[in-house]
């Protein structure tokens, strides 16, 4: 069984010999993980990765009109977003290189695939500014469904081309949680976010491919609705948030499989080897043979040295794998 078999397994809540292993580890360490592996990919195969996260593609707004917004200092507003015209969402030329890199993982390497795409509420904290972005939900809720609304048709073209070049998962990133709660209101995520949410995942799963969501911090208000749309994975599942594993396994463990496992809040990147050993032991003695996937809580932030990374992961294949 190859780890794109084997993933798919897990997530389908079959029984498997191993726990898939993956990491978010690029972004803030390439630098490092480069001069003692020679590539990130190099870290990735020395500890055989059974997936792979892959970017790139179209950008939704057009790009020379939506940078010149961006640098004029204005404050934005959903008209001026509604004025920039959208890219086409299976833009052949832009999607080479998702083929490409789809050729290298899913193919030579035969990984567990998925794709980024854009969630409505966090992709738009970037076009707007997250402080701007929630005002104008409250001043002008109109407005910003019909921004999200057009996003969502675009979210849900762009998912039709990456699913037609073979992707595994639709994978929506869109953080709604802090520390404590959600960032909003329920009402509010259930009045301006779940339905442009849901134009992509009812897609998605017509298509019969799998769907996960990123989403930081403690979403428990919205876990009965997430379940709802269809999520076969959820990433990270935040403890440190809030999210305890018992009200997973309790309540969830039927509809959906989790990602995550190593906290890189309160785990990772702290010079603790020792917790760091602890930790890892105590997700595997809680989560192993369940619908889990070992993954970072998120990017490994710059702060962890290369010899705990490695610590980590040395520690991580021994218990994923018989």
């Amino acid at each position: 069984m190859n780890s794109r078999e084997l993933t798919a397994k897990v997530i389908s809540g079959e029984k498997t010999d191993r726990t898939p292993v993956y990491g978010w580890v690029s972004a803030n360490l390439d630098k490092e993980i480069s001069a003692e592996f020679g590539s990130v990919k190099n870290f990735e195969d020395n500890y055989e990765f059974d997936l792979a996260h892959i970017f790139g593609g179209p950008r939704p707004y057009k790009k020379g009109q939506f940078k010149e917004l961006l640098e004029s200092g204005k404050e934005i507003t959903p008209e001026m977003i509604l004025d920039i015209p959208m890219e086409p969402a299976d833009d052949e030329t832009a999607l080479a290189n998702v083929k490409k890199r789809l050729d290298f993982y899913q193919r030579d390497r035969e990984r567990f695939c998925y794709m980024q795409t854009p969630g409505i509420f966090e992709f738009h904290n970037d076009v707007f500014g997250m402080e701007n972005h929630m005002v104008q939900m409250m001043i002008e809720p109109g407005l910003m469904k019909e921004v999200y609304r057009r996003q969502a048709e675009w979210n849900k073209k762009y998912a039709e081309s990456i699913i037609e070049l073979g992707i595994d998962m639709i994978h929506i990133s869109d953080d709604w949680g802090s520390q404590n709660d959600l960032m909003f209101s329920k009402d509010m995520w259930l009045e301006m976010i779940m339905p442009y949410t849901k134009i992509t995942a009812d897609y998605v799963k017509s298509t019969e491919t799998f769907l996960s969501l990123h989403s930081d911090g403690n979403i428990n208000r919205v876990l009965p609705e997430v379940s709802a749309m269809g999520f076969d994975v959820l990433h990270p599942w935040q403890e440190t948030a809030g999210m305890s594993y018992k009200t997973y396994l309790d309540k969830y463990s039927n509809d959906f499989g989790i990602m995550g496992g190593l906290c890189i809040q309160s785990t990772l990147g702290f010079g603790d080897f020792e917790n760091v050993k602890s930790e890892i032991e105590r997700v595997f003695k809680t989560l192993k043979g369940k619908r889990w996937i070992f993954c970072t809580t998120h990017f490994v932030q710059d702060h962890c040295s290369l010899e705990e990374l490695v610590y980590a992961y040395d520690l991580t294949v021994k218990l994923a794998r018989p």
